[in-house]
């Protein structure tokens, strides 16, 4: 991987450095970049770039420069997805505590916890960010009916 990145430096003249994003304190699993329209009369899109990791902390970027715009505090356990619905309003966590969080992406409150029997490796919203499906260590795939749910966690 290292001779193809040293062939392509070489064949282009240029040598990138990236954007580096300091915070995590153990290792990632999951990145998530989604894109956010501010203003479509002038065509305005603002990047998010979100990161689960061991730490228990996922953590929300802006992802044209990588600066910290929060953290989703509240997991007891590895934090082994994070993803932002496609209006950039809610995100969601699945985690080694056995549960799914659904986070109000705006204010970084808990609104929802989803308890699950066994450690939860991954989740993601529907197009629509109506649904959230979760799957993990039980086998299971679960797909939750966000506009059921009732009244967020207090």
């Amino acid at each position: 991987m290292a001779e193809l990145e040293s062939q392509h430096q070489q064949s282009s003249g240029q040598r990138q450095i990236p954007i580096v994003c300091p915070g995590h304190t153990r290792p990632l699993a999951e990145v998530q970049f989604c894109a956010v329209i501010d203003d479509e009369k002038e065509n305005k899109n603002r990047i998010l770039l979100v990161s689960a990791c061991h730490d228990k902390l996922p953590m929300m970027r802006d992802g044209s420069t990588g600066d910290w715009i929060g953290t989703f505090e509240g997991h007891k356990g590895a934090v082994w997805s994070c993803h932002v619905d496609p209006m950039a309003n809610l995100a969601a966590t699945a985690s080694g505590d056995f549960s799914v969080r659904v986070w109000d992406a705006i204010t970084g409150d808990c609104l929802f916890t989803l308890p699950h029997k066994h450690i939860v490796k991954t989740c993601d919203f529907s197009c629509d960010s109506t649904r959230l499906a979760t799957g993990g260590h039980e086998g299971l795939l679960r797909i939750y009916d966000l506009t059921k749910l009732g009244k967020p966690d207090p």
